[in-house]
């Protein structure tokens, strides 16, 4: 099972959501207090159902909010951002050199987040 690891950075607080296997699955922005990122939390376990809107094809229909929006970065490699209903990027993922890579960091997320506890680093 996974589970949520807060940890204090330089200017607040972040978390990452790890598999079972201790791999980082997806990373938080940073918030201003603990309790805010524990919303983002709370978001990200809230909104992990959503579908997939794949921008790397031409012509992808665009999608409501919430949303995993899949893309490939200026290296031209393979990511992933969740978005809340608001728009707001919640969680993002790290980079992949496969686009079947990039769908299981989605659907591990989309398994493990609903009911990971949260630990403090």
């Amino acid at each position: 099972m996974g589970k949520f690891v807060i940890k204090k950075a330089k200017s607040g607080f972040n978390f990452n959501l790890k598999a079972g296997n201790g791999e980082v699955i997806a990373t938080s922005e940073t918030y201003s207090t603990e309790s805010a990122c524990m919303s983002g939390i709370e978001s990200v376990r809230t909104n992990c159902a959503a579908p997939i809107e794949d921008q790397t094809v031409s012509g992808f229909d665009v999608l409501k909010n919430p949303k995993f929006e899949v893309y490939r970065d200026k290296a031209g490699e393979f990511r992933f951002r969740l978005k809340a209903k608001n728009g707001e990027i919640i969680a993002v993922g790290e980079a992949y050199k496969a686009k079947a890579s990039c769908l299981k960091g989605i659907d591990s997320i989309k398994r493990n987040a609903p009911e990971a506890p949260v630990e403090k680093a």
